[in-house]
């Protein structure tokens, strides 16, 4: 289970991050990481980024990380090979200059072609592992923005469901997972936002978590702004199908 490279240079490399290959250590388990696949291609970026602490104190390896996908998403990501790399790319995630598209399924039916939802995430009250963009999460609540477009709307035995096109304004931890919890349109596969329907949905017959990272548009320490396309997954393509010709 390793990245697919889909470009480098001297400064950057960009990838394809495969489902279920976790970004960095968390201290939790010893999974194989994309930052050890990243050390064992790009030695000198080692220790390249900031410093970063697990709930225990003990120091994580983030080196390259720029931004992450959660282990359950695959899709697009770029790493920065020297720190001045890093400080140019970090600066446009901070700044809300990068451009992300995602894809998802999501269970039930979008019926707005396009919509905004502008929720504040907090921490959840059920589940810490949680976030929560509705009312009565805890800690301190920050703005959250996701803009959506609807592509396709149909039902799979019985079942409804919509693929649609997520462009986060803001990179909150869990943000398309939680926006799309708090509008009662939890991604399909989400055993962790949506497990309440675990037990009684077919889920498009997909045994992944719905969402993929595809598009990343970006200003490279070069001032050239480039945009990176991870394919969308077949898997995603294949259940998407399953409505379109509902």
């Amino acid at each position: 289970m390793e990245p697919t490279v889909l470009y480098e240079s001297d400064d950057v490399l960009v990838i394809d991050k495969p489902v279920g290959l976790l970004v960095h250590a968390d201290g939790k388990n010893d999974a194989a990481t994309v930052v050890d696949w990243f050390l064992a291609r790009c030695p000198d970026a080692q220790g390249v980024g900031e410093q970063a602490n697990d709930q225990a104190g003990n120091e994580l390896d983030r080196s390259g990380i720029v931004h992450r996908l959660d282990r359950e998403t695959s899709g697009v990501m770029i790493l920065a090979k020297n720190q001045k790399a890093y400080e140019h790319l970090k600066y446009q995630f901070h700044e809300r200059l990068v451009l992300k598209e995602y894809r998802a399924l999501v269970y039930g039916r979008i019926n707005d072609r396009w919509g905004t939802i502008n929720r504040p995430i907090g921490r959840s009250v059920k589940d810490y592992r949680r976030r929560s963009a509705e009312r009565g999460a805890k800690g301190v609540l920050r703005e959250a923005i996701t803009d959506f477009e609807r592509i396709g709307m149909g039902e799979f035995n019985d079942e409804p469901f919509s693929y649609i096109k997520l462009f986060p304004k803001t990179g909150r931890t869990h943000q398309l997972r939680a926006h799309l919890r708090a509008i009662d349109r939890p991604i399909v596969g989400d055993t962790l936002y949506a497990a309440h329907l675990q037990e009684r949905s077919n889920h498009l017959d997909l045994d992944r978590l719905a969402l993929h990272a595809h598009v990343l548009e970006i200003m490279l320490p070069d001032k050239q702004t480039e945009r990176f396309i991870a394919p969308v997954p077949l898997s995603i393509e294949q259940a998407a199908e399953r409505i379109a010709s509902d």
